[in-house]
């Protein structure tokens, strides 16, 4: 088992959620970039039922093109539609299911430009008594991966911040996998079925949970589902991903 450490909590004027518990499918349409913000995917240019394949799988270490192989009957990324809005929808039943998107190959992200990561998200079925400060129940309905860098010189592991909707553990709840830093930024606690709007200030995250500033620009984008350790179901769906410019 992983050693694992609480890190105290991140600063409310951090560790927030926009609009909690305040969108419906209709609104998440509504959601446009601002002046300067830059559109990730809100995933309204596929076809319905389609994978979203301006992201990617991982295979062997290296991002590749997003096909059918990759998924079987328990995991699963689609794009789904309600009230002329599209998203997409990530499924795994005892399983871990996550696409990827590259910076400077998918998407322009500078970090000193643009500090803030913005997205919705709602979690349909979140796993059963999974919380993300034990090993053994370590699943997430939902998570938000940055892969920021990756270093070591023997083994090279990458620098993560992973924002989760957590089935059991309140927000502001923060954990530490070495260096994979876990922030919970919505809750089981607080009810599912619910958009929800989230903004982060990745930079200040990064500071508070690393030590340090974070590099210029992050490698990738994840969006991750899993319910393997608990053996049970995560649903969750994901809309609206944009890069805002700071206060």
């Amino acid at each position: 088992m992983n050693f694992i450490r609480l890190i105290p909590a991140i600063s409310c004027a951090i560790l927030w959620i926009g609009l909690a518990g305040g969108l419906n499918s209709a609104q998440a349409q509504e959601t446009r970039p601002e002046a300067g913000s830059i559109l990730i995917d809100d995933f309204e240019s596929y076809e319905v039922g389609a994978l979203p394949t301006l992201w990617h799988a991982q295979y062997k270490g290296r991002l590749v093109p997003l096909t059918q192989s990759f998924f079987n009957e328990n995991e699963r990324v689609d794009v789904r539609r309600e009230q002329r809005n599209q998203f997409a929808r990530a499924f795994a039943k005892g399983e871990t299911v996550h696409v990827n998107m590259e910076n400077g190959a998918d998407f322009e992200w500078n970090t000193r430009t643009h500090p803030v990561l913005a997205w919705d998200w709602r979690a349909v079925e979140l796993p059963e008594g999974a919380r993300e400060d034990q090993d053994r129940l370590n699943d997430s309905g939902a998570g938000m991966y940055i892969i920021f860098s990756i270093e070591g010189t023997l083994i090279k592991r990458p620098k993560i911040i992973k924002y989760v909707f957590s089935s059991t553990l309140p927000v502001g709840t923060t954990a530490s996998y070495g260096k994979l830093k876990v922030a919970v930024v919505a809750s089981g606690l607080d009810g599912v079925g619910t958009w929800q709007s989230v903004e982060r200030d990745v930079v200040q995250d990064y500071r508070d949970l690393f030590g340090e500033d974070p590099p210029r620009r992050p490698l990738r984008l994840r969006l991750w589902a899993d319910s393997d350790n608990t053996k049970t179901t995560a649903i969750s769906d994901f809309d609206n991903m944009m890069l805002k410019q700071g206060r």
